[in-house]
């Protein structure tokens, strides 16, 4: 990724989004730069996009090892509780993302190895995509918060069929607010594009059809949503955070009735031999 393409800082809160949970940080931190915040009522991440940090809570400090680009490797990451302050800080500089939510519980302060990140590979054919498990509902305890990457080769489709999670439905389907955060692999001539949709439902209408590059952010408070569409020639990346009201921590999704069929399609289909696009190790860029 070439940084110049690359945003210094985007801010997603609560009440930016007009909602009550979910939120995001991406900050970009200069050779030997330190930034300190409090979390509040939000527990948090420090997931590294690209770079390594240190990062400093409740008295202890880790050191992430973090990744060139999104595109390079699995990061680790740090976890850090409500009510207290952190300290990032990096030698070399870089960028940072901060996905975090309101919640309850104060937690502790924790450190995650790229090693502990489950990577898993959804779909298949032209919707193969590699989801990297970061602060899912079954692969880390948070109070809230809930935190996937989801990596899409050139030309694939990702979010398809097109789900929602907006009604309370017991075993079915859960209430999350979503924030998507694109970035989008380098071509050889410049920067690189795609797409997301969503709509929404009769009693509650969305219309969307996005044009995202790196950097852009997409809320979803509602609706269906997907495909995000990885244009061909560019390899797609989103962070999904999300956070909801549910007393149970869970992302349980309901198909669009009218596209649900598609799934049944790739039982005889083979997942896209591109992927792994990522793994623990890093990856020189292409």
């Amino acid at each position: 990724m070439n940084p110049r393409h690359l945003p210094s800082v985007v801010e997603v809160s609560p009440a930016d989004a007009g909602w009550t949970y979910s939120g995001l940080r991406v900050v970009s931190l200069a050779p030997g730069e330190r930034q300190t915040l409090a979390t509040g009522e939000e527990e948090m991440l420090v997931l590294p996009l690209s770079g390594g940090c240190v990062v400093e809570c409740d008295g202890q400090v880790v050191e992430l090892e973090g990744r060139a680009t999104v595109f390079s490797r699995v990061s680790d990451f740090a976890y850090v509780p409500r009510d207290s302050e952190v300290t990032v800080s990096s030698d070399a500089g870089g960028r940072f993302a901060l996905p975090s939510a309101r919640c309850e519980r104060r937690l502790l302060f924790r450190y995650a190895t790229a090693e502990d990140v489950s990577v898993e590979l959804r779909g298949a054919g032209s919707c193969s995509r590699q989801v990297n498990n970061v602060a899912a509902a079954h692969t880390f305890e948070c109070d809230r918060l809930i935190v996937v990457e989801v990596l899409t080769p050139a030309g694939n489709w990702s979010s398809y069929p097109p789900h929602k999670h907006d009604e309370d439905r017991p075993g079915a389907e859960s209430v999350l607010e979503e924030i998507y955060y694109f970035e989008v692999d380098d071509g050889p001539d410049g920067p690189g594009v795609g797409y997301q949709r969503v709509y929404g439902t009769d009693d509650r209408p969305a219309d969307l059809l996005a044009e995202v590059r790196t950097g852009d952010v997409v809320t979803i408070p509602h609706g269906w949503h997907g495909p995000s569409m990885a244009a061909p020639g560019y390899d797609l990346y989103y962070l999904n955070v999300m956070a909801g009201p549910g007393a149970e921590r869970a992302w349980l999704i309901c198909d669009d009735p009218a596209h649900a069929w598609v799934r049944s399609t790739w039982d005889d289909a083979a997942v896209d031999p591109r992927l792994p696009l990522t793994t623990t190790d890093e990856r020189s860029p292409r």
